[in-house]
This record gives structure tokens, C-alpha cells and sequence, in this order.
């Protein structure tokens, strides 16, 4: 089976995607798109502690609506594509032990590498952080 690719079109619309989120003052602790081998397909993964708060429904309609008034990911990004999970996720705990970014929007590929005997076989990390850009805020 061959790979599906991440283009340089889904990068930038998931940058643009956590930009507005941060501008709509919903806590993006995490995000990155993650290659999900068994379905052969890219996941955008977004870490908020507003999952845990308001649930997941809320949370997906949240970036459901920013979905929308992101130009970039027209056509590109569908909520299908995206899972929304708590900052506590264990995917994302061990990812902090290798990469934090601090709550810029970065751009690092993270592939075929092995943290903690657990192996991350490909992803692309915009923000791994114990805090989001408004958490800093005074």
C-alpha cells in the first residue's frame, strides 16, 4: 500500500487553522498532523484543555466554525480529518519528551523515530506546549 501524502496545501491550512483558533482565544496546547497507518490517512490532532471543559461536542463545533473562516483549508481540511483530544493525551505526553515548541506555531516533521520504545512513525508538529499563546497572557 503506498503512503498517503501530507502536501504542502494541508500544512498550511492546518497552520492557518490553529492561528484562528489561537485568534478565537480557544487554547490549542497541541497541534500536529499524525499519520494514522491502519487507515492510511493524515489526522489533524488538536489538544485543548476545552475538551475536557465543554466536551467533545462543543469542542468540534468549535473547530467546526473556525473551519469555515479559514480560507486556507477550504477544500482541504474536512472535520472528518481532525480529532480534537485533551492536552493529557498519552500520544502527546510521550512527544513532549523529545520536541516542546512553547505556543508559537512551529513546523517540525517528526518521522520514524522511537520515544520511550513507543514508535511515532510519521508526524508534522505545528505546537507542542503545556500552554497555549492566551495562557501567557497577563
Amino acid at each position: 500500500m503506498v503512503k498517503e501524502l501530507l502536501t504542502d496545501r494541508m500544512i498550511q491550512a492546518g497552520a492557518e487553522l490553529t492561528k484562528k483558533l489561537d485568534e478565537r482565544r480557544w487554547p490549542v496546547h497541541a497541534s500536529l498532523w499524525q499519520f494514522i497507518s491502519e487507515g492510511n490517512q493524515w489526522k489533524l490532532l488538536l489538544a485543548s484543555p476545552r475538551v475536557n471543559l465543554d466536551g467533545p461536542k462543543k469542542s468540534y463545533e468549535t473547530v467546526q466554525s473556525t473551519l469555515a473562516e479559514t480560507s486556507a483549508a477550504e477544500g482541504i481540511i474536512m472535520l472528518s480529518d481532525i480529532a480534537v483530544t485533551e492536552p493529557e493525551n498519552p500520544l502527546l505526553g510521550l512527544l513532549r519528551v523529545a520536541i516542546t515548541t512553547g505556543p508559537t506555531v512551529s513546523g517540525i516533521r517528526f518521522t520514524g523515530n522511537v520515544i520511550n520504545g513507543h514508535f511515532i512513525e510519521d508526524a508534522y508538529i505545528y505546537r507542542i506546549s503545556d500552554v497555549a499563546p492566551m495562557d501567557e497572557a497577563p
